[in-house]
């Protein structure tokens, strides 16, 4: 297991790269807000937006995860485990005001990016708006009006 990459996977780095390359500006391995010892792979945090690359045999993805044969019952715990604590991350993200965005490691990176790109720019499309509507919303009238 020591040997397994748990950051800057090939499919991170490619996602990344073309993240940068849209013009986006993003944190590796943020910490998620807390919760010690848990990581976002690539975070928006002025946009909330947290993207999540799982492995498959580490996430149980229904369509790749295998179990191993050997020392079957521990590795059932382990697994299990992970996934509770993917579910745990993703509500607790939530719960903060953070749009999470999980993907199989089996997704294309042009796939992951695009979604991305997208989410990031909407978010920054309703701050924009939002804080728009808060200027002008509570600005007061005119007194040079004439009321008639």
């Amino acid at each position: 297991m020591s040997r397994q990459a748990s950051k800057d996977t090939a499919v991170e780095l490619a996602v990344r790269r073309l993240l940068h390359a849209a013009g986006l500006r993003y944190r590796v391995e943020y910490p998620v807000p807390g919760l010690p010892r848990r990581r976002i792979d690539v975070a928006f945090p002025r946009a909330k937006v947290a993207v999540l690359i799982d492995g498959c045999f580490w996430h149980g993805c229904p369509q790749h995860a295998t179990r191993p044969k050997a020392n079957a019952e521990w590795w059932r715990t382990k697994l299990e485990r992970n996934m509770a604590r993917d579910c745990e991350t993703t509500d607790h993200l939530v719960a903060a005001g953070w749009t999470v965005l999980r993907f199989w490691e089996h997704t294309t990176a042009e796939e992951v990016a695009a979604t991305v790109c997208a989410a990031v720019n909407q978010e920054k499309r309703d701050r924009a708006a939002l804080k728009e509507k808060s200027r002008t919303h509570g600005r007061p009238k005119d007194s040079r009006a004439s009321d008639g």
